[in-house]
């Protein structure tokens, strides 16, 4: 009976540092998901600036029509950038539909890309995105700078770029909109500020 007593105890001493290591992994959890913030989409320093004027251009379209980028437009334009190879950006398509969709009264989506057209025809058909301008331009992606892919571009109604950056999902496209909508060059940019405001401010 010294024996079962001594294991039960000691099983029930494990049990309960089980119970301890788990509740202080799930406290750090906690904690680092408190100081990590929501990452947007990831902004480069290459290509023109957030601020700045973009340039413009008039880009014949896979469906025939040429699609003006830039300059004073009814609403913001988003310029999605993608290859028919990457698949990331084919888990993207539905999002972007979805995001087009719910923000159609203020955003114009262009999906851009370059390389031969007979390939892109092809793709444009099988994911069935007739519903977005889709334009192939290499000049298009060096203005921007684009060296990976998925990549967006967002445009305000005068042309000028408010939010660009890498997207890799949803939250990442979405911070695009939010970028634009609270005036700051990134959400990174407006988290940061966030937090130099509340820094206390050294006496004189």
């Amino acid at each position: 009976m010294t024996s079962i007593t001594i294991s039960n105890a000691l099983l029930w001493v494990l049990m309960l540092g089980v119970i301890v290591a788990l509740w202080a992994l799930a406290r750090q959890v906690g904690i680092l998901y408190e100081r990590v913030a929501p990452m947007g989409a990831l902004i480069t320093d290459a290509g023109p600036k957030l601020g700045e004027a973009s340039p413009q251009f008039d880009l014949p379209s896979l469906s025939g029509a040429t699609i003006a980028i830039g300059g004073e437009r009814p609403k913001s334009q988003l310029i999605f950038f993608l290859s028919p190879t990457c698949p990331v950006c084919k888990k993207l398509l539905p999002i972007l539909r979805s995001a087009s969709q719910a923000e159609k009264n203020w955003l114009d989506v262009v999906i851009a890309s370059d390389g031969d057209s007979t390939q892109h025809l092809g793709f444009y058909r099988d994911a069935k995105l007739e519903q977005f301008p889709y334009v192939l331009s290499a000049d298009l992606g060096m203005t921007y700078r684009v060296s990976r892919l998925p990549y967006a571009v967002l445009l305000d109604e005068h042309g000028v770029i408010r939010a660009k950056g890498l997207i890799n999902n949803r939250e990442q496209l979405e911070s695009l909109f939010n970028a634009k909508e609270i005036g700051v060059a990134s959400v990174q940019d407006y988290l940061q500020r966030g937090a130099q405001a509340h820094q206390p401010h050294e006496s004189a």
